[in-house]
C-alpha cells in the first residue's frame, strides 16, 4: 500500500507543479533525461542479472508485440470502416499500440509485485515495447505520415539506447556470476530514484482536451488499450500454459497507459496530436484505477 501511495503522491505533484507553480523551462526534459539515461540503464543492470530465464520468458516479450500489431489491425479497419484520416488511424495505432511499460509499468509492478516483478517488467519493456516503438513505431508513423522510413536510423537508435545497451550488458554480467556488492550498491539507489521522478515528469505532462468528434476514437482507442488488449493476451497465455508471476506481469503490462513517447512520436509526424495526447492523458488515469483492479483480479 505504501509503494502505491508513492507513486500516487509523485504523479500528483506533478500536476500540482504544472498547474500552480512555473518549473523552470526545461524541467521534463531534464527529469527525462536522468530517468532515460541514468536511472533506467542503472535499474536494468541491477536487476537483469538476477533474472532466472526460463521458458515462460517469451510470453511478457510477446504481448508487446500482440498488443502493437493487433491496434495496427484493429485501427486500420475501423478506420476504413468509419472514414477515418491516415492521420487519426496512425495516431491510435501508435499510443494504443504502444504501453507505458517502463515511466509506469516499472512503478506500478515494483509496487505490487516487489523485485521480482519489477524484473520480468523490463524484460517485457526492452524487449518488447521499446524494439517496437524503434522499429514498427516509426515505421507506421513514417507510413501513415506519408514519409520514407529509414532502416539505418531504426537499427541504430535500438542499438545505442541506453537501456538497451545495459540489458546486453546485465546478461553477460549474471552469466559471469554477478556485480560485485560495491558495484550493486551503486547501481541500486541510482535505479531506485526512476519511480518518484518517472511519475512526477508524467504529471508534469499531462494533458487532457477533448476535440470535437473525438469521443468514439478515444473510448475505441482506450477500449483496445485497456481492457481487449489485454484479455486477448491473457487468452494467449492461459491457452499455452504461461502461469505465475509471468503471466501475471506479461498482462498487466501490456494493460498499461499509452505511452508519453507514441504521443511524442505522433506529434514529430503530424498525425493527430490533439487526439493523441487525449488518449495519453485519459489512459494514465484510468490506468490506475483499470491496472490495480486487474491485478488484485488475476491475483485472486
Amino acid at each position: 500500500m505504501t509503494a502505491l501511495l508513492l507513486l500516487f503522491v509523485c504523479l500528483l505533484l506533478g500536476l500540482l507543479v504544472r498547474r500552480f507553480a512555473a518549473p523552470p523551462a526545461g524541467t521534463v526534459h531534464g527529469i527525462n533525461w536522468w530517468v532515460i539515461n541514468i536511472a533506467l540503464p542503472a535499474l536494468v543492470l541491477a536487476l537483469i542479472p538476477k533474472v532466472k530465464f526460463d521458458a515462460q520468458l517469451w510470453f511478457p516479450v510477446a504481448a508487446m508485440w500482440i498488443v502493437f500489431f493487433g491496434s495496427w489491425l484493429l485501427f486500420a479497419l475501423l478506420g476504413r470502416w468509419l472514414g477515418w484520416s491516415r492521420a487519426r488511424v496512425g495516431a491510435l495505432t501508435l499510443v494504443c499500440g504502444l504501453g507505458n511499460t517502463s515511466f509506469m509499468g516499472y512503478p506500478l509492478m515494483q509496487a505490487m509485485h516487489g523485485k521480482e516483478g519489477l524484473a520480468l517488467a523490463v524484460v517485457a519493456d526492452q524487449l518488447g515495447c521499446f524494439p517496437l516503438l524503434a522499429s514498427a513505431g516509426i515505421v507506421v508513423a513514417s507510413l501513415y505520415a506519408g514519409r520514407e522510413p529509414q532502416p539505418r536510423t531504426i537499427v541504430k537508435r535500438i542499438l545505442t539506447f541506453p537501456a538497451f545497451v545495459a540489458l546486453v550488458l546485465g546478461v553477460v554480467v549474471g552469466w559471469l556470476g554477478g556485480w560485485p556488492p560495491p558495484v550493486e550498491g551503486v547501481l541500486e539507489p541510482l535505479g531506485a530514484t526512476l519511480t518518484p521522478l518517472a511519475l512526477f515528469s508524467v504529471g508534469l505532462q499531462f494533458k487532457f482536451h477533448l476535440g470535437e468528434r473525438q469521443a468514439v476514437a478515444l473510448g475505441l482507442g482506450l477500449g483496445w488499450k485497456l481492457v481487449l488488449a489485454p484479455l486477448l493476451c491473457l487468452t494467449l497465455g492461459v491457452a499455452t500454459g504461461v502461469s505465475g508471476l509471468v503471466l501475471t506481469v506479461g498482462v498487466l503490462q501490456a494493460a498499461m497507459a499509452p505511452m508519453i513517447s507514441a504521443a511524442i512520436l505522433a506529434d514529430e509526424y503530424g498525425l493527430e496530436p490533439p487526439l493523441a495526447n487525449t488518449v495519453l492523458g485519459a489512459g494514465i488515469v484510468l490506468s490506475l484505477l483499470t491496472v490495480p483492479l486487474g491485478n488484485a483480479w488475476l491475483v485472486g
